[in-house]
């Protein structure tokens, strides 16, 4: 599970206006940060077949957020992607 501070901390960083907490990119960042912690987890217990499925859950998630901005916004989009290193 993704830290109270690391959440901050990207909410921070992605955020457009004070209050903006649920934008698509800041659920996109918060997504990223979650899909790396569990690719860590899943390194270590391979056998782990729920955090998998979660894993794979938080990628799709990401994918139509990432979808959805693109079709949006696409300077946002593209400004995202490499403010994460995320491929297209």
């Amino acid at each position: 599970m993704i830290s109270t501070e690391k959440k901050s901390k990207v909410i921070a960083e992605l955020q457009t206006g004070k209050d903006d907490t649920g934008s698509p990119a800041v659920q996109v960042g918060i997504l990223t940060e979650r899909i790396k912690e569990l690719t860590e987890h899943l390194k270590q217990n391979k056998h782990d077949f729920m955090a998998r499925r979660g894993l794979l859950q938080a990628v799709g998630k990401r994918k139509r957020l990432l979808k959805y901005l693109a079709s949006k916004d696409g300077e946002a989009y593209l400004a995202l992607i490499k403010k994460l290193g995320l491929r297209k």
